[in-house]
Formats: C-alpha cells, sequence, structure tokens
C-alpha cells in the first residue's frame, strides 16, 4: 500500500512538473521588433510570437521571463529560465557553456551612418566613433575584424543606447542587426541616417540565431528542433517575419 502511494505521489509529481510553462528568457531591454512591450503591457514582437508558436507545436505553454541580457546566460544555467530566444546567434564560444537548438532566422549586421556622409567601409572607419552593443557578436566582429581599422569602437549594454548616441551626434556610425536598423531608420527622428553597408559572412556571426538551451537538455532541444521545423516548414515564421521585419529571415533547411 504505502509503495503504491509512493509511486502514485511520483507519477502526480511528474504530471505536474511536465505540465509548468516553459519560461523563455528575452532580454528585459526592449529590442524592436524583436522584443518589446505593447500597449497594453504585455511583451511581443517577432521572437515573442514565434516563441508561443514553437511552444503550441510542442504542446507546451510558454511564459515570457525578461531578463538582463548580459546575465541571460547565466540565468538560463540556473535554472531561472529553460531556454533563450532573443536574437543570440550560434557561435563556438557560447557552445562551450550551452546548447543550441538549429538556426530559425539569420541577419547580417549593417553599418548605420548619416545619409550624406560619404563612408568607405573598412578603411574609410579611421578616426570616427562607432557603437556596437556588448556581449553580441557585432561586437566579437568589430572586435577580430575592425581593431586594425583604426576605429574608436564603443561598447554599450542597450541597443537603444547606441541609437540614441548615434542620434545625437555622440557617434560617427554604429554597427547592429540589420532587421533592427531597418526597423530604426523607420522613426521620424532618424530620417537623415541610412545603412551604408553589411558586414560580411565571418566566423564571429555563427551559424545563424538559435534558442539557447542548457547542456545537457537533449529531450526539449530535440523536441524544440522538431517545433522549429513544423513551425518553418507550415509558413507561421514567414507570416511572422514579414508581419514583424518586412521581409522573410527564417532558415529553411
Amino acid at each position: 500500500m504505502m509503495i503504491a502511494i509512493a509511486v502514485t505521489a511520483l507519477g502526480l509529481g511528474h504530471t505536474a512538473q511536465a505540465a509548468e510553462p516553459l519560461k523563455v528568457g528575452i532580454s528585459g531591454e526592449p529590442y524592436p521588433p524583436f522584443t518589446y512591450k505593447a500597449a497594453s503591457g504585455d511583451w511581443t514582437g517577432f521572437e515573442v510570437e514565434l516563441a508561443h508558436a514553437f511552444c503550441a507545436a510542442m504542446d507546451r505553454e510558454c511564459e515570457i521571463a525578461p531578463t538582463g541580457w548580459s546575465g541571460i546566460i547565466p540565468s538560463l544555467n540556473a535554472g531561472r529560465i529553460d531556454m533563450i530566444m532573443n536574437s543570440m546567434s550560434i557561435t563556438d564560444k557560447r557552445k562551450r557553456v550551452i546548447d543550441f537548438t538549429r538556426p530559425y532566422y539569420f541577419t547580417p549586421g549593417a553599418y548605420v551612418a548619416t545619409s550624406d556622409q560619404v563612408l568607405d567601409i573598412p578603411d574609410g572607419l579611421d578616426g570616427l566613433v562607432m557603437g556596437v552593443q556588448s556581449a553580441t557578436t557585432n561586437a566579437t566582429y568589430a572586435r577580430r575584424a575592425l581593431r586594425d581599422s583604426g576605429v574608436d569602437i564603443r561598447l554599450y549594454d542597450q541597443a537603444e543606447q547606441v541609437n540614441n548616441d548615434l542620434l545625437s551626434g555622440r557617434l560617427d556610425v554604429i554597427l547592429a542587426d540589420e532587421i533592427a536598423m531597418m526597423q530604426f531608420l523607420d522613426r521620424n527622428e532618424a530620417e537623415a541616417f541610412e545603412i551604408k553597408a553589411t558586414a560580411p559572412l565571418h566566423e564571429a556571426y555563427g551559424e545563424g540565431i538559435g534558442i539557447g538551451l542548457r547542456q545537457g537538455e537533449d529531450a526539449l532541444r530535440e523536441a524544440l528542433n522538431a517545433a522549429i521545423a513544423t513551425v518553418i516548414e507550415g509558413g507561421t515564421c514567414a507570416s511572422l517575419s514579414e508581419q514583424y521585419l518586412g521581409t522573410d529571415v527564417c532558415v529553411y533547411d
């Protein structure tokens, strides 16, 4: 009798645990159009809606868990979130501490400066001040590929800080995700700026954007890979990408 009760209790515990929502880590700093707060106060954006689509494909609930970008990997490994879905590139450096799903989207880095500025990249960067968000693949690329260009690289904690310093004239040029920059340039205050060039393919940019997971979470990774395939092949990813980004950035097999 006692054994039966213990087994039943254990089974209920497993069921309750399995039913818990997956905590999806996104940066607490808005990163439109990928992650940002709607007028209702709820988080939305391309990756937020895509996360819900992935969870629906797995018949699981999602709980959006805003986390500071600089501490998002430690939060994952500490168990405070179950996955990272925040434009995180799959790189060899990150793969030393976390696992990834297959990539679900990819965009290059883009240089943005004033429209009237003649900018030859990378040779024309000498003597200019360039802003980049820290702990990103664009920052890694800047350190590796632009260190001999003569550009003064300034690192920022948040993407919006970089944008604001460009608008105020404290920066000559910025390097950031191309899609995010296309959205930024749609603002009225950014009408005097334009994309000057995109960064070339480089090892710093990794294999594309994937979902970050704790190492050893093989069952969850396999389930998410299947969900990504379902959402991409079914056209949901492309539909959300067109809605939020104006183009299809989904990665197809």
